[in-house]
């Protein structure tokens, strides 16, 4: 086989990272994350910058903005972004398998998932290790697609940043890795829209509930809640919050 085809398993990896790693507006053959898959598949920077760039021309939130990454792309590319794309539970626990692979590392490890409360082996461990996997990979991709900022005020410190769910994963497991059902949110307000304080409109703009406006005259709640009532979130660059789970998140869990 070609060294310049890629394999199924290296696509995998590529969409993996475009995905978790790194936006379309940052994709240059400089970055240490495109360096760092350039080092695990073996290939130049440039090539994976390439592939990467080929990948997004698939991408229904680019091509929505009108936004084009290369006009051709290899014919194995597209059957590895359909059986993928929007299989999210599937793609994390694969890639990681891929990885673990190539590196001769446990899954665990490369995963870097606390496995300290796993049973030690059987079933019940993998299951789990799987749903941790997931859990980061939506971590991950909910970050990266708003370029690690806060979606309400901008907050860029990443270590004050959550991932957060629109519609529990613990109402629906199986939505718990779509990134389209997280926002990117600094810890303050992720516990308050975690608590039903406050929602998004169906537009995206702030609501706060009455629990809130009603003690609108607290100096915390003026500071760090009313400036933000009606104003529109930061939009991601991609993964846009699913209208179904904001619904979900509106009539069962926003504080009326």
């Amino acid at each position: 086989m070609s060294k310049n085809l890629w394999t199924r398993e290296e696509l995998i990896l590529a969409l993996y990272w475009y995905c978790t790693k790194i936006s379309f507006s940052k994709i240059k053959y400089t970055k240490p994350e495109v360096i760092e898959l350039s080092n695990l598949v073996s290939r130049t920077p440039s090539a994976v910058a390439f592939k990467l760039v080929n990948l997004a021309r698939l991408d229904p939130a680019l091509q929505k903005r009108g936004v084009k990454g290369m006009s051709r792309g290899s014919k194995n590319e597209e059957p590895v972004w359909n059986e993928f794309y929007g299989n999210w539970d599937d793609l994390a626990y694969t890639a990681e398998k891929i990885i673990a692979e190539k590196k001769k590392l446990a899954l665990e490890k490369v995963s870097n998932i606390e496995t300290a409360d796993l049973p030690k082996e059987g079933r019940e461990r993998e299951a789990l290790v799987k749903i941790r996997i997931n859990h980061k990979f939506f971590s991950d991709t909910v970050k990266i697609s708003y370029q690690n900022k806060c979606c309400i005020t901008g907050l860029s410190v990443k270590s004050l940043l959550v991932a957060s769910h629109i519609k529990p994963w613990s109402k629906d497991l199986k939505q718990a890795a779509n990134p389209e059902n997280g926002l990117c949110l600094n810890a303050l307000h992720d516990k308050a829209f975690d608590k039903g304080f406050l929602t998004l409109s169906e537009d995206l703009r702030i609501v706060l509930s009455q629990e809130l406006l009603k003690k609108r005259k607290d100096e915390f709640i003026q500071k760090y809640f009313i400036p933000f009532q009606n104003k529109e979130i930061t939009k991601p660059v991609r993964f846009m919050p699913n209208q179904e789970f904001l619904q979900y998140h509106r009539d069962t869990v926003f504080i009326q």
